[in-house]
């Protein structure tokens, strides 16, 4: 067992979402679903909580009601190889959701994901502040990341 889990509140598309997430990632499954059962804050039979993993993390979900929602404060950073692996976890997730600036995207549960090339971070930690400095303002003009925008702002002379 992980010692930490990300649990998530939602008011009552736990399952839903799992479902959803388990389709996007490659190597995930369902672990468990949980109902409620006699004398619980929802209907006997209705799903308390879902248990999963993406690509080897667990989560857990949670039909907790509609007290709590979520915030871009906290999100989840998908790291990306391939132009091809950002292109196709960017229109995945925000179907339905909510494009943001930086690679960040809402889906269409509410919760915050950040698709992230590889490549960003080391043009970002380049030593040469120029060049570090042209793809973080590149980047800043970007919804989804473009490798290659990031690339020509990094070879500018």
């Amino acid at each position: 067992m992980q010692k930490i889990t990300p649990f998530l509140w939602f008011d009552n598309q736990a399952e839903e979402a799992m479902n959803f997430y388990v389709s996007v990632f490659k190597n995930s499954k369902v672990l468990s679903v949980n109902c409620y059962g006699e004398g619980a804050p929802a209907p006997k039979g209705t799903v308390m909580t879902a248990n999963f993993q993406l690509d080897g993390q667990e989560f857990t979900a949670l039909n907790g009601g509609p007290m709590f929602k979520f915030s871009p404060a906290i999100s989840f950073v998908v790291h990306c190889e391939t132009q091809a692996e950002v292109d196709e976890y960017w229109e995945k997730l925000s179907a339905g959701g909510k494009e943001n600036q930086c690679a960040w995207l809402e889906d269409k549960f509410g919760v915050s994901w950040q698709i992230v090339p590889n490549v960003l971070i080391e043009l970002l930690s380049d030593p040469d502040p120029a060049k570090a400095g042209r793809v973080m303002q590149a980047m800043m003009q970007m919804t989804k990341i473009d490798i290659s925008g990031l690339k020509r702002a990094y070879m500018q002379e």
